[in-house]
Formats: structure tokens, sequence, C-alpha cells
């Protein structure tokens, strides 16, 4: 194989991992660092055509521990968002986005590490499915960033770590289906996206099968805490971007 390949199934493998292990993350590593080589319109179907892949597969594996009423509303919410975020993404300010999100998931994160009661929430409440749902279609559909709002529902709800890897799958395998779909329709899902995924299977399931594994481990107390780190990256990511 030649350099291009090995680097692009490396990342696909970190990036896999990271996201079978936690339930959300692979396209913050995957597309940047796939972007250095290959362009984007290939990077970022590949993502999702990978993050499908993964959740269909985790679904299969873990289904009975999926909420699937979180779910189902989750994604009802983010379809009224969706129009939105394509309105912001043609017409709005992305730096402005990106710096207001940023600040929000940093301090929401410190709060969460730092608090001793943070408010969580008993039961699924109509008002956060909303709210965490809503404001996923809109950043889905502006940057494609529609991961943090549901993972901080998911804290908000106190899952466990199973529940919670699971239960992001539930969500991302329509959206990530949706976005191929219009993918196809703009003629950016090619002959080289389905190439590289496909010779990257024998790499992407391990990868799932080995951040299975993690996760099953992880006691829920430290899972919370790795996914608040995390939210923090996130933050800090889209706080450098909106800067420099």
């Amino acid at each position: 194989m030649d350099f291009l390949t090995i680097y692009i199934l490396s990342i696909l493998f970190i990036a896999t991992l990271v996201r079978s292990t936690f339930g959300f993350g692979e396209s913050l590593i995957a597309v940047p660092l796939l972007a250095f080589l290959i362009p984007v319109e290939v990077a970022v179907p590949l993502s999702v055509l990978v993050s499908i892949f993964i959740a269909a597969f985790v679904m299969t594996q873990d289904r009975k521990k999926v909420h699937f009423y979180s779910a189902q509303w989750l994604i009802i919410f983010a379809a009224l968002g969706i129009p939105i975020g394509l309105l912001l993404l043609i017409y709005g300010n992305e730096i402005v986005v990106k710096f207001g999100l940023g600040i929000f998931i940093i301090l929401y994160s410190v709060y969460s590490l730092l608090a001793k009661n943070s408010f969580k929430l008993e039961t699924d409440n109509k008002l956060w499915l909303f709210i965490c749902g809503f404001f996923s279609g809109i950043l889905g559909g502006a940057y494609g960033f529609n991961g943090p709002p549901i993972v901080i529902y998911g804290n908000l709800r106190n899952w466990s770590a199973k529940q919670f890897r699971a239960t992001l799958q539930a969500y991302f395998l329509p959206a990530g289906l949706i976005g191929m779909l219009g993918f196809w329709y703009n003629e950016l899902w090619t002959s080289t996206v389905t190439y590289y995924f496909l010779i990257a299977l024998p790499v992407i399931i391990p990868a799932i099968l080995v951040g299975r594994f993690i996760n099953q481990r992880l006691k829920d107390d430290t899972f919370l805490k790795y996914i608040y780190v995390g939210l923090l990256c996130v933050g800090a990511l889209l706080l450098g971007q909106s800067i420099f």
C-alpha cells in the first residue's frame, strides 16, 4: 500500500475507535486530518459513510441498550432545525456562531466537571428533547456539528456508558443516511469515496470491537468525565476556528 492509503486507514482506525468507545467525536478527528492529504469533498462524505457503518454495527450489537423514545424525538426535533441551519449556512456569520457555540460548550463542560450537584433529568423531558434536538438540527444543517447538543442531553439524562454509546448511534444512523442522500444528490458520493470506505473496512471493524470492549469496562462516573473533557476539546476547537 502507498503512503496515502496507510495514512487514511490509520486516521479512520483512530476516529472509529474514539466513536465506538464514547459514541461520538469521529468526525472532529477524521475530517480535519484527512483533509490534509485528500480533498474536503472526499473527506466529509467518507467520514459520514464510516459514521453510518459504525452506527449500524453498534445498533446491531447493542440495540437493547438504546433509549428509542429519546432517539426518536431528538431526530424529529432535529429535522425541524435543519432548514434553519441551511439558511444559517447561506446567510449567517460562521465565525460568530462557532464562537458562541464554543463558549457555551466550554462553560457547560467546566460546570459539569466542577459542580457537585449538577442539574440532571430523572426522566425524558419534551422541552429538553426539543431544545437539544432542535439545536442539533440547526448546527448539523449549518456546519455538521450536530453531536454536542445530543451529548449534552445524554449527560442530563445521566445515561450509563453503554446506554450513551448505543442511543447516540440510534440518532446518528438516520442523520447520516440523510446526509449521504444529500451528498449523492449533489454528486459528492463518488467512486473514490466508496473505494476508500471499502478498503478501510478491515481496520474499521476491529476498531469498533475494541471500542466496545473499552466502553463496557468504563465506570459510569469515569465515562462522564471523559465525555466532559471531550466536549471541552470540541469547544476549544470551535473557539480556535472562530478566532484564527
